[in-house]
């Protein structure tokens, strides 16, 4: 891996506009949906502990795409 694609991975991307931002308030709202509907759907156990873990890190890379494209 070059020092570039390092750089831009451990760098801070900050907000650049109103548009980014809209991004990420959507990206957001819709993991909190689905979230709110697998918590009163699906039953408690491990295996939705981790459905609600990967879809933090649905956020998480979704927000990554969006400040780092």
């Amino acid at each position: 891996m070059d020092q570039g694609a390092l750089t831009d991975r451990f760098t801070l991307h900050p907000v650049t506009g109103v548009e980014q931002g809209k991004r990420y308030e959507a990206i957001r709202a819709h993991a909190l949906d689905f979230a709110l509907w697998l918590d009163e759907n699906v039953p408690d156990s491990r295996e939705k502990s981790l459905a609600i873990t990967h879809l933090e890190e649905v956020v998480f890379w979704s927000n990554a795409s969006v400040a780092r494209n």
